[in-house]
């Protein structure tokens, strides 16, 4: 276990180094390898061995140093030279040829099927031929199998390795598309309510600061009323935005605050019968829980309707009427104005707002004339479970 923890640190430095180095170290290391029979054992015949084997030996470990860029090369060149090595009869006898077998494995690691295959027929072949020893012959087959074998297991491990790389690659970038998809649908939420506080608080503004400069002389209480009207609609305009723009900070230094629910469905009333509209206020059937999207979206369909009333209706009178289902809230808010078409427009953001946040909950809404013209309704229907409507 020891040495292989001291192998850890020395692959990752020779992982630093160009290629070429490495592979002129392990050359190296080889040539001294293959030299080291020639070191340590006597002729037979007396003398020094023949230079012919120290130039076979070197000319069978020098392609080494080019093994990753002509695999297939170096290996041929190494296998050339180990054929002329018993050409003299003075060499020293070689017990492995280790730049054949790892510029082998190098072949089952990087080349294509066919050029391996080959290649691995061919060293394995022409050992079987050349050598004239049977036990020698097999040793050499054995190795040179082991050789390619353990290549091309190295190979299907890396060939693993890159899969699993891409396919972490791919989940990361699939989350980082999920991530801005849902930036943006919160930026478009984001932006829908922003239109509906700031539509709704400065269409009573409006209409209260218009009718406050008639009803100072002709009746003061009824302008200061309409003061205070505007005071109330601006605060909680101020208050909504604050706690909408909460949702687009990095860092929050404590919980939002809740976002506008059914339960501020009179307080909202009350802000459009300030504006002089008489709003009614009615529910048929048992309330039951919504879930916290629909719960928002019916607070804002609610608030649009209404601003759009006071805005374009020039209604005297208008209805919000909830109605339970067990499955499903139908809201309905109607006025007596003079209406604005038959269907949904083309285009802007009121009606159009209010068809998308009844889409995005699941449900669906319809807006147009009452029969006979006198007056217009929104109706929108809200799934109980939340899930989309087939």
């Amino acid at each position: 276990m020891s040495d292989v923890r001291l192998l850890v640190p020395l692959r990752r430095w020779a992982n630093t180094l160009p290629p070429i180095w490495v592979d002129a170290g392990l050359a190296a290391l080889i040539w001294v390898a293959q030299l080291w029979p020639f070191l340590v054992r006597d002729n037979p015949a007396g003398g020094p061995w023949h230079w012919w084997g120290y130039v076979v030996v070197t000319l069978a470990s020098l392609p080494l140093i080019w093994r990753r860029r002509a695999p297939a090369v170096a290996l041929m060149a190494a296998l050339l030279a180990i054929a002329c090595y018993d050409l003299v009869d003075d060499v020293a006898a070689q017990p492995v040829w280790y730049g054949a077998l790892v510029a082998l494995y190098t072949v089952a690691t990087t080349c294509t099927r066919w050029v391996r295959i080959t290649l691995f027929a061919l060293s394995s072949g022409g050992g079987l031929l050349l050598v004239g020893s049977s036990d020698t012959a097999i040793r050499g087959v054995v190795l040179f199998v082991t050789a390619y074998a353990v290549g091309r297991a190295a190979a299907a491990s890396r060939a693993h390795a890159a899969a699993l790389e891409e396919r972490a690659a791919q989940l990361a970038r699939e989350r980082q598309v999920a991530a801005e998809r849902a930036a943006e649908r919160e930026r478009a939420r984001i932006a829908r309510d922003m239109h509906d506080i700031l539509a709704h608080a400065v269409s009573l503004m409006v209409v209260q600061a218009e009718a406050g400069p008639v009803a100072v002389a002709a009746d003061p209480a009824r302008a200061v009323a309409a003061f205070d009207a505007i005071s109330a609609a601006g605060r909680d305009a101020m208050g909504q935005l604050r706690r909408l723009l909460q949702v687009l900070k990095e860092e929050e230094e404590g919980p939002r605050e809740p976002q506008p629910t059914i339960d501020g469905l009179p307080a909202l009333a009350e802000q459009v019968r300030a504006a002089g509209i008489e709003v009614v206020h009615t529910a048929t059937g048992e309330p039951r829980r919504l879930p916290p999207d629909a719960e928002v979206a019916a607070y804002r369909i609610v608030q649009e309707a209404l601003t759009n009333i006071v805005k374009h209706a020039g209604a005297t009178r208008a209805g919000l009427t909830l109605t339970w289902r067990d499955d499903a809230l139908m809201i309905d808010v109607t006025d007596d104005g003079r209406g604005r078409g038959p269907a949904f427009p083309s285009g802007g953001n009121g009606l159009i707002g209010i068809r998308e946040r009844a889409a995005a909950c699941g449900g669906g809404a319809e807006a147009g004339p009452l029969p006979g013209g006198a007056g217009f309704r929104v109706r929108v229907h809200l799934p109980l479970s939340g899930k989309a409507a087939a």
